[in-house]
């Protein structure tokens, strides 16, 4: 589209913008009538240690929001020429799980709980047990459960939880709305009915009951909304939290907060059965679209969530991913500068990554893992980042880089082995988005650790808030058509991919690699015991 037919398209608040809190970086990315991204904006941010919880504090919240559509604000002003005041749709995502426990006022009970924490653990597992169904220690009820366990004050004072999404969404419209993918993290989904499930929920109030709480657990949860439904309009409190300098309008309609797995799936085209897509950033997390129930449960490893329109989901979600290549990254950053030489950091990122695919088979006999948290997937409640080397080792950068990359996906590998080999899900496509794909060498990796085709869309570098913002155009432009059709008809029809297909000597690479790996787990235990 021509910028003069864009710059109209703001003018007229024709253009949609969705907005995703993500692990590192909150991200708003404007696009116009034909889905192509036209601004954006972000703000850099990282979760702290506090008290022994993973969190964000709300004061950063609030300024992370605001940062990010300031900076989205300005781009539009200097591509444009054009002040941003109003828009057709908006929505909101963010990080799965976690915890937000509000009281009657709607202040927080608690620091934010994120899903990287690992301390629900006896929760997780006593309603895995109860419901004979995976409830994983990130999801919100387990949070809550692990609260009462824990005789925590706060528990009686809750009126409503929340995610971070449907958290910020009731601050910009006052509805307590959440989408059905990102509700799915938050306490078990039936399909049929779109909701959460009647039966659990009777059996968590029969198992609760002797506390004597004033609230029933379905009054504390967020009403569930599908992909395409209206979900709020923006207050002018709302307006003034997301603007303070006080050009947005309100009245802005909002469609259901959705978790950065949704956004994923529909910035990747994957809401239909037999799809599949994968998420690596910070965490990385695979999802495949299920024909049928799987036949067993499968806790710690393989959650079930919703696509956002309600379609059941196999998701294998790690904590970590690539957390380790950027701390990495950074140190021999420092060491040039430190030299008095200067590399620009995406160079760095992007030699080095590509420099391992010169790596010997074995890696050179080097051993790394990648855990900066906990690792539920492998029985690790907290991790230590390790790098670890034979006697004989090839220490070079290339087997050193390769190792890396591929340590990013032993946990993932662990879980997609269950889906393949032992429920034999079957998966026609595998779309991959986030920073583990910026160059070819992670596509190739990802085909070769899962053994199936993997594409990357030239879209995917927008990721969740380009998908997000396909969301809020559904819920305008849907026309009664499904969620999987819009996708396929309006947005992805014409879409570019580049497709990875499982390399011979890169699967054998990393199914070495791979059983050094599973070996090696006892080392890491070692270091979470002894340091």
């Amino acid at each position: 589209m021509e910028k003069n037919e864009i710059t109209q398209e703001i003018k007229g608040a024709q253009c949609v913008m969705g907005i995703e809190f993500g692990s590192t970086r909150i991200k708003a990315v404007l696009i116009n009538s034909q889905f192509e991204p036209v601004a954006s904006g972000s703000f850099e941010w990282e979760n702290s240690l506090e008290n022994g919880i993973w969190t964000y504090p709300l004061e950063l919240i609030e300024k992370g929001l605001q940062s990010c559509y300031a900076d989205l604000k300005r781009a539009v002003r200097e591509q444009f020429g054009v002040v941003l005041t109003s828009l057709k749709s908006l929505g909101i995502s963010a990080m799965m799980h976690g915890y937000i426990a509000l009281d009657s006022k709607d202040k927080f009970l608690v620091p934010f709980r994120t899903w990287r924490n690992t301390v629900t653990a006896q929760a997780s597992r006593e309603l895995s047990g109860l419901f004979s169904f995976p409830v994983p220690e990130r999801w919100t009820i387990s949070h809550l459960y692990q609260a009462i366990l824990n005789n925590e004050a706060h528990v009686a004072d809750i009126r409503s939880l929340c995610t971070l999404a449907s958290y910020i969404h009731f601050r910009l419209t006052g509805e307590k709305n959440i989408g059905t993918g990102d509700a799915s993290g938050m306490f078990p989904i039936d399909s049929k009915t779109g909701t959460y499930r009647t039966d659990f929920l009777g059996q968590f109030e029969s198992l609760i009951a002797a506390r004597n709480f004033s609230w029933k657990t379905e009054q504390l949860l967020p009403h569930v909304l599908p992909a395409g439904k209206n979900a709020g309009f923006l207050t002018e409190s709302g307006a003034r939290l997301l603007d303070p300098e006080g050009d947005l309008h309100s009245g802005i309609p909002l469609c259901p907060p959705e978790g950065d797995a949704g956004t994923g799936m529909a910035a990747t085209n994957s809401v239909r059965k037999r799809t599949g897509n994968i998420s690596a950033g910070t965490s990385v997390f695979a999802m495949a679209v299920l024909e049928k129930d799987l036949a067993s449960s499968y806790p710690g490893i393989i959650d079930i969530v919703t696509t956002p329109d309600g379609l059941p989901v196999a998701m294998v979600h790690a904590n970590n991913c690539t957390s380790e290549i950027n701390s990495w990254i950074y140190f021999f950053e420092d060491v040039l500068q430190t030299a008095g030489l200067k590399a620009q950091r995406s160079v760095l990122f992007d030699s080095l990554i590509l420099k391992s695919l010169e790596a010997q088979k074995d890696c050179g006999n080097l051993l790394a893992y990648n855990y900066h948290s906990g690792e539920t997937i492998t029985g690790f409640s907290s991790g230590r980042p390790l790098f670890v080397r034979g006697e004989n080792a090839q220490f070079t950068a290339a087997n050193f880089m390769r190792v890396q990359m591929f340590t990013a996906l032993g946990a993932l590998r662990s879980g997609m082995d269950i889906l393949f080999e032992k429920e034999n899900v079957q998966i026609e496509s595998m779309a991959g988005a986030g920073g583990y794909f910026k160059t070819e060498a992670g596509l190739k990796y990802m085909a070769a650790a899962l053994h199936t085709p993997v594409s990357a869309m030239e879209t995917a570098g927008e990721g969740g808030p380009w998908g997000m913002a396909l969301l809020a155009s559904y819920m305008q432009d849907g026309g009664g058509a499904s969620l999987a059709e819009f996708l396929d008809k309006s947005v992805f029809s014409s879409c570019k991919k580049t497709v990875s297909s499982p390399e011979k000597e890169l699967e054998e690479s990393f199914t070495i690699f791979y059983e050094r790996y599973k070996k090696g787990l006892a080392i890491e235990r070692a270091a979470v015991e002894s340091i």
